[in-house]
């Protein structure tokens, strides 16, 4: 178990925190382009316990700026994209859309705004997603990894932003370590529950002889020995550090990007490559995407438990809102875990020192072309159908 205080270290995500300083050094996705083409421009985004406004700027490019105006905290939201900036609609001060400075303040005395600024994020666009860094200096920031999904220009693809999550991010990404849960929860629940899963959820219903993890300059890796009538060794796609989980899906490869929105609130933003016959090869900023909202007054006893998804979701909430890691009982199935949380921790010392994080970081251009992990995953089962495991 942890300490109180550990378990804030891990799981507080705003500025100023340890883990959301550490966050904060790797990019984040934000958005599908898609949502802000054409007329719309502008897009009120929380994330990392920040509120934002992403904007399309005249040029095309994008900027993140942060959404209240320090004159009397208007949304800028609400305000006026120009060349060279954005204008509060409250009184029009205008702000430097790069470096986040005031240029102007209408009816103040002049040159008086001198010093005043707001918080501007660099953002980038990949694979039909806007990314930003909210990191200190941008200068120090990495590479945007161009993940094998995302670099991939010969198979169409798809984005879902999946319903916001009513609980902390770090028991999402921690149920990416835990490499048993897929017995019962998947597996036994397919089966006792005669859900739509259980054709699909035979595969991790076998009986499990052991299990392992190793680290990697990606994340964690975790192999499972699976025994009875059909005996494998299965070498499970890796948990990307820090919050990324790489996973086939059947014919589909994706990746799931858990996004903090704040402490008590995740994100989980899904991209896949799909077969050539399911749709033509667009432009990243054609790639089709769907953003989910749950039904209204939906709880969590009422959860589709039809899908891996649903499935994971339930226990993911049911944690609370924060996981009190305080009154756990860990086993030796938890080792994975153990190893994502120290890997968390000492990176986490890394930022406090002032220094850079060193895992899933990339600075090198010829290996960013398209980072690939054909030796850390194999495809994981023969079926032909696609699934959505955890």
């Amino acid at each position: 178990m942890l300490s109180q205080e550990q378990n804030d270290r891990l799981t507080k995500v705003g500025p100023g925190t340890p883990c959301g300083e550490l966050l904060r050094r790797y990019w984040q996705a934000l958005c599908p382009v898609g949502e802000l083409l054409g007329e719309k421009r502008k897009k009120r985004i929380r994330i990392l316990g920040e509120d934002l406004v992403v904007y399309r700027k005249d040029d095309g490019t994008f900027s993140a700026v942060q959404e209240q105006c320090p004159h009397r905290a208007a949304s800028l939201y609400f305000g006026f994209i120009e060349p060279d900036g954005i204008r509060c609609c409250y009184h029009g001060w205008k702000f430097d859309g790069t470096t986040g400075a005031c240029v102007e303040r209408p009816f103040e005395p002049k040159g008086a705004h001198a010093g005043i600024k707001i918080t501007t994020y660099p953002v980038q666009q990949l694979s039909g997603l806007l990314f930003v860094y909210m990191g200190p200096d941008p200068a120090k920031a990495p590479l945007l990894p161009r993940w094998d999904v995302l670099a991939n220009t010969t198979l169409p693809k798809r984005i879902l932003v999946m319903p916001d999550h009513k609980c902390n991010w770090l028991q999402i990404h921690e149920n990416t370590a835990d490499s048993v849960h897929t017995y019962y929860l998947h597996g036994h629940m397919s089966k006792v529950e005669h859900l739509a899963t259980a054709e699909i959820g035979v595969f991790f219903y076998r009986p499990i002889q052991s299990y392992d993890w190793s680290t990697s300059e990606w994340g964690v890796e975790k192999t499972i020995v699976y025994g009875g009538e059909r005996p494998e060794i299965e070498v499970r796609p890796p948990l990307v550090f820090p919050n990324i989980l790489r996973i086939p899906e059947g014919p589909v490869e994706a990746v799931h990007f858990r996004i903090p929105i704040d402490d008590e609130h995740t994100r989980i933003i899904w991209i896949g490559t799909l077969p050539p016959e399911a749709g033509p090869v667009t432009a990243d900023v054609d790639i089709p995407f769907e953003i989910q909202h749950d039904a209204p007054n939906l709880t969590v006893e009422n959860v589709d438990l039809s899908t891996f998804y649903g499935q994971d979701r339930v226990v993911w909430e049911t944690q609370g809102r924060i996981a009190d890691r305080t009154r756990e009982t860990l086993g030796a199935s938890d080792r994975g875990i153990v190893l994502f949380r120290r890997m968390l921790d000492e990176q986490i010392a890394r930022v406090e020192r002032g220094e850079e994080p060193t895992v899933a970081v990339v600075r090198d251009p010829e290996k960013n072309r398209s980072i690939n992990f054909e030796n850390a995953t194999k495809p994981w089962f023969g079926l032909d159908q696609a699934v959505a495991a955890s």
